[in-house]
């Protein structure tokens, strides 16, 4: 008996997996899915949602060939077929070609835009697929197909076309000269509004941007009933960030349902449609003490605003396809810490900064960056520490630093305490140290800018 095994073919992501079949005197069992043992040996992890089965009465029925909008794992209960699949992905590889006879003791996985087709070589052949998304009458308007006879194609058919048992729609499907490479999966990024978001469209402009104006994510049935069939990764760049807000009662209700009951849907809506999660989280969950911030430290929030982000963090964790990029001190379009500085440099006013609490800054096109390195390197799904790089520094080194560059006297900022600066106000606690560590995500292959360069190019 053969174990199991998984080779690789000319088409990018196409498998051929063998599989052992346990026989004796009554017949033979198999293991059609069996997801450890076949994840650990290369399969993708790619969560089947359903199973068909299609069943083939006589010898020489053919089907395909289609390219649907799912990744689908086949196999044969009985008989045996001629399987072909050609990539209609856009690419170097649109319209590269595999064929393999098989029988029961082989499967192949089928990423999505690759087209399927089989001829039937034995009578009573049923043959069987997992796929990771329901069937939709709008996931059928997206699929692709290719005409069974293509000459450039030139799949080998044991059975000429024009003698094989072939439906009508099958026959009219167009030549590959024809064919319009298939779209690859959505991505939607939310929170489109916002810093980050703006970032993250510059980065993407073909994602989908969604803001709460048309999508409000505390609301669990609108969530659900969004459009995510053909969605492959969704970015939520959205969250309750009025951190001293969050201190008071109102604030505190209003961060737990945007950073918590929000994502909540979210990764029931990634659990129904298989989507990869990226969630952007915050030095927040951590309470400061130790200088520098590994992506497995225990979550210490002192405040309702990292207690929420700690909660949403947990959420996100549960789900097999995530990315949790955590960051800090965040800087790009819009009202925050540098331009505040670099504004009252300009009115002549002398601030006072704290000087008790050290991190680095985040500007958001190197966030945005890394986000899209890791979803299109194939990293390791898990959490991400992300920020700037360079020596650690404290608001108050900072501000300084503002005031040098736009050509001001960088001795008109005084340090403060954080004591200092809370006392008389509704202030949520901070973390003293911010520093997040950077080794996981410099070992994917990206390295961040220099948080003092980033400065001065964001200054300019």
């Amino acid at each position: 008996m053969s174990e199991l095994s998984i080779e690789t073919t000319p088409v990018p992501g196409l498998l051929v997996l063998t599989l052992p079949l346990h026989q004796d005197a009554r017949g033979w069992f198999k293991e059609n899915w069996q997801r450890a043992k076949m994840v650990a040996l290369g399969l993708p992890d790619f969560g089947p949602v359903q199973n068909n089965m299609s069943y083939n009465e006589e010898v020489g029925v053919t089907r395909g060939l289609h390219a649907e909008p799912w990744d689908k794992l086949i196999g044969l209960a009985q008989g045996r077929i001629f399987g072909a699949w050609v990539d209609l992905r856009p690419g170097d590889s649109f319209g590269a070609s595999f064929s393999l006879e098989m029988g029961p003791d082989k499967a192949v996985f089928v990423p999505r835009g690759v087209a399927n087709g089989y001829q039937a070589l034995a009578p009573h052949t049923t043959y069987s697929y997992l796929v990771n998304d329901h069937w939709s009458p709008e996931a059928r308007a997206s699929y692709t197909y290719l005409n069974l006879a293509d000459e450039t194609a030139s799949v080998p058919w044991p059975i000429p076309v024009e003698q094989a048992i072939i439906s009508d729609a099958d026959l009219a499907h167009p030549r590959l000269a024809e064919v319009v490479p298939m779209r690859p999966p959505a991505t939607v990024i939310l929170g489109a509004s916002g810093q980050l978001g703006r970032a993250l469209q510059a980065m993407l402009p073909d994602a989908r941007a969604v803001d709460q104006a048309e999508l409000d994510l505390t609301d669990a049935a609108a969530v659900a009933d969004f459009g995510w069939q053909g969605v492959g990764t969704v970015i939520n760049a959205a969250a309750w960030t009025a951190v001293d807000a969050a201190e008071t009662p109102e604030g505190r209700r209003a961060a737990w349902r945007v950073n918590v009951d929000a994502v909540r849907h979210l990764v029931d809506a990634a659990g129904e449609h298989g989507f990869t999660l990226v969630h952007v989280s915050s030095d927040y969950v951590f309470d400061g003490e130790a200088t520098t911030h590994a992506e497995d430290e225990p979550f210490s929030p002192l405040g309702v605003y990292g207690a929420t982000k700690a909660a949403g963090d947990a959420l996100v964790a549960t789900l097999p396809r995530h990315y949790i990029v955590r960051t800090s001190w965040v800087i790009g379009d819009g009202g925050n810490f540098v331009r505040t500085m670099a504004r009252l440099a300009a009115d002549g006013v002398a601030p006072s900064v704290v000087d008790d609490q050290i991190g680095r800054l985040t500007f958001t096109d190197d966030l945005a960056a890394g986000i899209v390195h890791l979803i299109d390197s194939g990293a390791g799904f898990g959490t991400y520490n992300l920020t700037n790089e360079g020596p650690p520094a404290s608001w108050f080194e900072v501000a300084r630093r503002v005031f040098e560059l736009t050509g001001h006297d960088p001795a008109s900022v005084s340090p403060q305490s954080t004591a200092e600066f809370a006392a008389g106000r509704v202030v949520s606690p901070r973390p003293r140290h911010s520093t997040l560590e950077l080794a996981k995500i410099r070992a994917t292959g990206f390295r961040p800018r220099d948080a003092d360069a980033a400065l001065v190019d964001y200054l300019r």
